[in-house]
């Protein structure tokens, strides 16, 4: 089981990675914008992006 979350950070640090490698201008920007946002706008987004997680999760357990 430990090898089994290694590998997901592992594929969380690949993923998260790839944007400012592939383009670190829309990268910086993306990252400005959202500073912008309001607090309870990047709730939500980070509450929907849990839920996605765990249904995608249930799904393929």
């Amino acid at each position: 089981m430990a090898i089994e979350i290694w590998a997901a950070l592992a594929l969380v640090l690949i993923i998260e990675g790839l944007l400012p490698f592939i383009s670190p201008r829309s990268y910086r920007r993306m990252v400005q914008q959202m500073a912008e946002l309001p607090d309870q706008s990047l709730r939500m987004t980070g509450l929907f992006l849990i839920v996605v997680g765990l249904l995608v999760l249930w799904l393929f357990m």
